[in-house]
């Protein structure tokens, strides 16, 4: 009886338990069952554990070549299937995300950012630092999205703050409130794999014969965002401009 390759064995053991991780992760926090971060974890250690089963499944496939005298070729080949799957899985997860800096807070106007008010006190927000971190984020934001600047509309600032609310409820945001005399919106906004939920202040000033309106979109968890805020304020931009 030949001997079966250990590395084929686990290669197809590991990949088998990675794509089950990639689904039961995002399954969790679609259920409610578990915080973001906890689904989001889980869904990392699947990514670990397929790029694992993709290296030992190379190991088994060299391991039980003819003349080895070992058995376990289709185990390390299923095993570079699902390696590949996770792989697959993990330039899905991350397209639009290359080259984004490791920063969480965004806003289109570094110097002068949106505050928050009515959101900090939100119950999860409570006792967190909503505070904008300032030239450390500014300077990287500056390089990595050259084009996200205010954006000036020819409408006066009540029209463009009740396009801002009609803008950002078609984008599926939750309006916490809303200041028109103070030309202020702030929202939250619940990505839909993870349902991170990612906090919004809009600002809407009078300039000239139209009206000036700065975005700030800041994450809840963790410290970079593949591009997911500046990819909000775009789609906000978008929607005004339609």
């Amino acid at each position: 009886m030949q001997a079966s390759s250990f590395a084929a064995r686990w290669a197809l053991r590991l990949g088998s338990v990675a794509l089950a991780l990639l689904a039961i992760g995002p399954l969790l926090n679609q259920l409610g069952a578990t915080a973001p971060m906890g689904g989001f974890t889980v869904f990392g250690l699947g990514l670990l554990l397929g790029v694992a089963a993709l290296v030992l499944s190379l190991v088994g496939i060299l391991r039980t070549g003819a003349s080895s005298g070992r058995s376990g070729r289709t185990q390390a080949l299923a095993g570079l299937a699902c390696g590949i799957a996770v792989i697959a899985v993990l330039i899905f997860a991350g397209r639009g995300g290359e080259g984004a800096p490791p920063i969480n807070d965004i806003t289109t106007d570094p110097d002068d950012p949106p505050q928050f008010v009515a959101i900090l006190e939100l119950e999860q927000n409570r006792g967190r630092d909503m505070s904008y971190p300032g030239e450390e984020f500014a300077a990287q934001q500056r390089a990595a999205y050259t084009d996200l600047a205010p954006l000036e509309i020819a409408k006066p600032p009540a029209q463009a703050l009740a396009d801002v609310r009609a803008a950002a409820r078609a984008l599926g945001w939750e309006i916490v409130a809303e200041d028109a005399a103070r030309g202020r919106l702030e929202a939250t906004h619940t990505t839909a794999i993870f349902r991170f939920v990612d906090d919004v202040a809009v600002r809407v000033r009078a300039d000239g014969r139209g009206s000036r309106i700065d975005v700030r979109s800041k994450s809840r968890d963790g410290r970079g965002d593949i591009g997911a805020n500046a990819a909000r304020i775009h789609a906000l931009r978008d929607e005004l401009l339609r």
